[in-house]
C-alpha cells in the first residue's frame, strides 16, 4: 500500500510542479531557492539573463547555473505545497529566503537571521509529522550560508523563529506576550513548515531570513512605504547571499545530505 501511495504521489507532483510554475521539469536545477515575492525572481532572472516562467501561474520560476528560484507566495500551506511538489525533481538542497519580523530589542530592520530551529505554531506541519518533532534545518546548509554571509562582511543573528499561520496579529497583546515569553528571535509564516515538510520528503533544507519590520516595537509594524525601503536597501544582498551559498555547495562539490532518511 505504501509503495502504491508513493507512486501515486510521484505521478501527481510531476504533473503539478510544471502546472503551478509553468516550467518544464527538465528546466529545474538541482539546487532550489524559495522566495515569497516575484521581484526576487525578476532580479535573479535579470542578473543571469534567463527567462521567467509562470507569469500567469500561481508561482514564478527561473533557472541559471543549476539553481532554480521559485516564488511560491506567502503562508504555511503554500510552503508545504511547494516542498511536496519539489519531490518531482528531488533537489540536492532547498534554501528559503524569507522576510520576518524581528522580536528582540537588539534586532534592526535589515538584519539577517539564520534560524537554528523553528517553533511550529502554524499547524500545516502537523500534516507531515507529529507536533513533538522539532522543526530543524540541515545544519551543513546553514553552515554554508554562514560562511557566505561572512564573505560579504555582514553579521547575522542565530536563534529560534516562531512560524504562525495568522498574518494579522499585531493588535493582540496576548499573542505578543506569548512571543516574548518564548524568547524567539523572529516571526514568520513559512520556516517551520519548510523544515518539517522537507525532512518528511527527504530534502535538505535551510533558511536565511531578512528582518523587514519590528512588530513588537511602537511604530515598528510594516507598512507599504517601509517595505519598499527594505526591498530597495536589502533585497538584492539577501538574494545574492542565497545564490552564493548554493554556489559554494555546487563549486566545492559539497553535500548537505549527511543524514540518512529512514522510516
Amino acid at each position: 500500500m505504501e509503495a502504491l501511495q508513493r507512486v501515486a504521489k510521484e505521478r501527481i507532483v510531476k504533473d503539478w510542479l510544471p502546472r503551478y510554475t509553468g516550467m518544464p521539469l527538465e528546466k529545474f536545477g538541482q539546487y532550489i531557492l524559495l522566495v515569497n515575492f516575484s521581484n526576487y525572481v525578476r532580479m535573479f532572472a535579470d542578473k543571469h539573463d534567463v527567462p521567467v516562467y509562470g507569469a500567469e501561474r500561481p508561482m514564478q520560476a527561473a533557472t541559471a547555473e543549476n539553481i532554480t528560484i521559485i516564488n511560491f507566495g506567502i503562508g504555511s500551506p503554500n510552503a508545504g505545497l511547494i516542498v511536496d511538489l519539489l519531490e518531482a525533481v528531488q533537489p540536492k538542497a532547498v534554501l528559503f529566503l524569507g522576510k520576518c519580523g524581528g522580536l528582540r530589542t537588539k534586532n534592526r530592520v535589515g538584519d539577517l537571521i539564520l534560524p537554528i530551529a523553528a517553533i511550529r505554531g502554524e499547524g500545516t506541519s502537523n500534516d507531515y509529522l507529529p507536533p513533538e518533532v522539532p522543526a530543524l534545518p540541515a545544519f551543513a546548509l546553514q553552515k554554508a550560508i554562514s560562511t557566505t554571509i561572512r564573505d560579504y562582511e555582514q553579521d547575522y543573528w542565530t536563534g529560534v523563529v516562531y512560524t504562525t499561520n495568522k498574518r494579522v496579529w499585531e493588535h493582540r497583546e496576548d499573542f505578543k506576550k506569548r512571543l516574548r515569553d518564548l524568547r524567539c528571535y523572529a516571526i514568520d509564516m513559512e520556516t517551520a513548515t519548510i523544515f518539517v515538510a522537507a525532512f518528511k520528503n527527504r530534502m535538505p533544507a535551510g533558511a536565511l531570513l531578512l528582518v523587514s519590520d519590528m512588530p513588537l516595537q511602537e511604530d515598528g509594524v510594516k507598512t507599504e512605504a517601509s517595505d519598499r525601503l527594505v526591498t530597495a536597501n536589502y533585497a538584492e544582498m539577501h538574494l545574492n547571499i542565497g545564490v552564493d551559498s548554493l554556489r559554494q555547495l555546487i563549486n566545492r562539490g559539497l553535500t548537505v545530505k549527511h543524514l540518512r532518511f529512514e522510516d
